[in-house]
């Protein structure tokens, strides 16, 4: 299997709890930092590039979450007769 079609695979395939609780703490923190970047008026230059930190830190946990794989569930899935 080349590197996108596991790629590919492992996105749809179904998360463990953990990093789905996780996956939505990355959502939070990205969008709070996509607020402030957005802000209209003056937002001092520091906010700012604690802000750009934040949308990167959360895009990057949101992407490691979702390429996380529960294989417990997958084999239950797979076994059940639903195809990925």
């Amino acid at each position: 299997m080349n590197t996108l079609q596991e790629l590919q695979y492992r996105a749809v395939a179904p998360t463990p709890p953990f990093f789905q609780k996780l996956k939505r703490v990355g959502l939070i923190i990205a969008a709070v930092g996509i607020a402030v970047v957005t802000a209209p008026g003056f937002v001092p230059e520091l906010v700012q590039s604690i802000a750009g930190y934040a949308i990167t830190a959360g895009t990057i946990l949101v992407s490691i979450c979702q390429l996380t794989v529960d294989e417990a569930r997958l084999e239950d899935k797979l076994l059940s007769g639903v195809k990925y």
